[in-house]
């Protein structure tokens, strides 16, 4: 299958000529987010959709009806004006549509409306509301447990709950700037999105403390007072003094907190917290700050004490642990667990707590696990997601806790699904980037022996526009033997007897793609902005980039910047063997760690690329944080001559084309003294590169301030390069 579609993709155009109806050229704001026609030009037409148990209900602004399982449409089990009576009588606010509802309750007619100020459970077959719970408006983090009604939230860096009855009490009193409760720790590292846990039954609350008193604080200035003040972030950069995390456990009904005996906090990260069925165990993976040791701990919930380690991961680069084990619905004594350190890519294992030594393997292959959906409870089935048989794809399958496999995704592309309660039916949202006439498909499809129900099939909405033609196709990377995967984006009415400049948009790090089989291949709306200007656009994913395995990904192991720029080097040979594009006007431009790379290449080929735009940029990693910094690079302690070799500062020199650094002027993510730094060593060392801020803004530009970010991107193109 993957010869084949290797085949398709190197030979298959996106957007063939007899596709357009109606050349008419695009504008920014059509395919900038912020743009004033952005989604009716961009986004093809969808539906918006919601589990009832495994009852599947449609919701637009006024109505939610019933979809049945071949596919039919039930008149309205509500109307917003139903709602909107209910809200009345109740003296609460009026909502103006029904795309957010939610259905917790899968034998109870009762929708949830959740308002700025209240929660409502409002019964559609009474018309009125049978249960509000109030809701702070100044609070930075919530947590609602549907079983038992009971809401965490944190204001001014503080815990607090509210139990179904209304009543609020407050889990911690001293929270600050430097003491933070509830929220998410370690910069979001680990796959931790948030700081509170419910138990299954929400009678009690895990929940992280941050204490960050002893990290030193970045000096972010505040100027929209009117004498700028500073708002300090404490951040912790690589190879300096981490926070120190705890984690606590409320209980509901004695009010009491008990915290977890880890022992001393001091370099250790806590991560991926997981619940026991029977709400007695509380179970995390806890890292070393080498973050090359992983264990898999119990922790007694009455107590706090230690109960066991169930199992241990070691590397002689990195662990890192991203996914909390989740246990069987229907046997409380086994879980799935997820790694990627057992044979290199990312898989299931099923785990009994009777001998978690014995891992069974459930998914094994040269593909990886993306997304584990849930489970069949009736077929004892897991549903998840994969790329397998296509690498820059992602489908559905189902697996039984034997190993034994099938797919559920009816065909190539990019799937999405949204899983029934008891797991026996999927929406399926796919699009394909190599459909020139469907810009997406959505189908009702049973996970068990599959049977696909359409529900709705959109047309490409790009049909109208005069669209560039998009190929991908594969390149050996620098060590001869990996596939890359690239995507080559020809300029609008394209001339192969014309010679083009060229743009290469590069990403290149971790956690991250940029060609895969959805939509487009995957193409931002920028790319299509300047091959519609004449540029030919070029983007390749190099080794360190996401769902490719652990060597993959390693590659770059404490030399961030090295091998990626060699595989994007290869990307530059194969653009100069085109004869269409010019040599000679070579551009490059990518943000974050694309920024990073953008400066790197025009630093380290200085003869190669005439003009790049690198957005909020690394410069020198021993100025980002200390998870992810330390990670991929280990501490400037222990790696010297690692971060020497990467740091552009070191570099600043060799600047000949012109380069344009835009960042945000508070990034609390690349702080300002990466770029800062940079301009400093440019003016020492007699170079001149183009600096532009974007004040008060972070990482990234929102709203139209991102529509001015790339007329100011293109412009700097057109100005240098065309």
């Amino acid at each position: 299958m993957m010869a084949a579609l290797v085949a398709l993709l190197t030979t298959q155009t996106l957007m063939a000529q007899e596709t357009i109806r109606n050349n008419r050229p695009f504008t920014l704001d059509d395919l900038i987010p912020g743009g004033a026609t952005f989604y009716q030009a961009s986004y093809p037409e969808t539906m918006y959709t919601t589990w009832w148990g495994e009852r599947l209900m449609e919701q637009d602004m006024d109505e939610v009806r019933e979809i049945t399982e071949d596919g039919t449409k039930k008149g309205a089990l509500f109307t917003l004006a139903d709602i909107n009576a209910a809200l009345s009588a109740a003296n609460l606010p009026l909502t103006r549509h029904l795309y957010t509802v939610e259905f917790p309750y899968a034998n109870e007619t009762l929708v949830l409306l959740s308002q700025p100020a209240a929660k409502a459970l409002i019964d559609w077959t009474k018309g009125s509301v049978v249960w509000t719970q109030q809701r702070d408006t100044l609070a930075t983090a919530e947590d609602w447990h549907a079983p038992s009604r009971n809401l965490a939230f944190v204001k001014a860096h503080n815990l607090y709950v509210t139990d179904s009855s209304g009543q609020t009490r407050a889990v911690s009193t001293d929270g600050s700037l430097d003491v933070e409760y509830g929220e998410s720790v370690h910069r979001d590292e680990f796959g931790i999105t948030k700081g509170t846990f419910w138990s299954p039954k929400g009678t009690k609350l895990a929940f992280y403390r941050m204490d960050q008193s002893m990290v030193t604080k970045y000096p972010q200035v505040d100027i929209s007072a009117r004498c700028a003040v500073l708002d300090p972030d404490p951040y912790p950069m690589a190879g300096e003094t981490s926070h120190e995390v705890s984690v606590g456990i409320y209980d509901v009904q004695t009010q009491k907190t008990v915290y977890l005996k880890t022992g001393n906090p001091k370099d250790r990260y806590f991560t991926n917290l997981a619940w026991s069925p029977d709400e007695k165990t509380l179970y995390l993976i806890e890292l070393n700050r080498d973050q090359n040791h992983a264990t898999l701990d119990a922790y007694d919930a009455a107590t706090g004490q230690k109960i066991r380690t169930l199992l241990e991961e070691r590397s002689d680069k990195y662990v890192e642990p991203l996914h909390p084990i989740q246990f069987l619905p229907w046997d409380d004594t086994k879980f799935i667990y997820q790694t990627r350190n057992r044979d290199g890519q990312n898989h299931l294992f099923l785990v009994s707590l009777e001998k978690p030594e014995k891992l069974t393997c459930l998914t094994q292959g040269e593909y990886e696990v993306i997304d584990v959906l849930g489970f069949n409870t009736a077929a004892k089935t897991l549903i998840y997601a994969s790329n397998e048989g296509e690498t820059i794809g992602q489908n559905l399958w189902s697996v039984d806790m034997k190993g034994k496999r099938h797919i559920v995704g009816s065909r190539e592309g990019w799937h999405n699904g949204s899983l029934s309660e008891s797991g026996t039916m999927v929406v399926d949202n796919w699009t394909c980037g190599g459909d020139t006439k469907v810009g997406r498909r959505i189908d009702l499809v049973t996970t068990q022996k599959p049977r696909v129900t359409n529900l709705m099939t959109a047309p490409e909405p790009w049909t109208n526009f005069a669209v560039p033609e998009i190929k991908v196709g594969t390149l050996k990377a620098a060590d001869g033997v990996t596939d890359l995967y690239y995507r080559l984006i020809l300029p609008t009415n394209f001339d192969p007897t014309k010679k083009y400049p060229a743009i290469i948009y590069v990403y290149g790090g971790p956690h991250a793609h940029n060609i895969d089989s959805s939509r487009h291949y995957g193409a931002r709306g920028w790319d299509i902005w300047m091959a519609q200007k004449g540029y030919v656009m070029f983007c390749l994913d190099n080794r360190g980039s996401e769902h490719r395995g652990l060597a993959f990904e390693q590659a770059t192991f404490r030399c961030l910047g090295v091998e990626e720029m060699k595989d994007q080097m290869k990307g530059i040979d194969y653009l100069k063997s085109l004869p269409y594009v010019d040599a000679e006007r070579l551009g490059v431009h990518g943000w974050s760690y694309g920024g990073f790379m953008t400066t790197n290449l025009m630093l380290t080929y200085p003869d190669v690329f005439k003009v790049g735009v690198a957005g909020g940029p690394v410069i020198d990693w021993k100025y980002y944080e200390v998870m992810y910094g330390e990670r991929y690079m280990d501490t400037p302690q222990t790696n010297a001559e690692g971060y020497a070799e990467t740091s552009l500062l070191n570099k600043a020199g060799n600047l000949r084309g012109r380069l344009l650094i835009i960042y945000g002027g508070n990034d609390p993510t690349c702080v300002p003294q990466h770029t800062l730094s940079f301009i400093r060593a440019c003016i020492d060392a007699g170079t001149h590169p183009d600096l532009f801020t974007y004040p008060g803004d972070g990482h990234n530009m929102m709203g139209t301030d991102r529509v001015h970010l790339h007329e100011h991107i293109s412009r700097y193109f057109d100005d240098f390069l065309k």
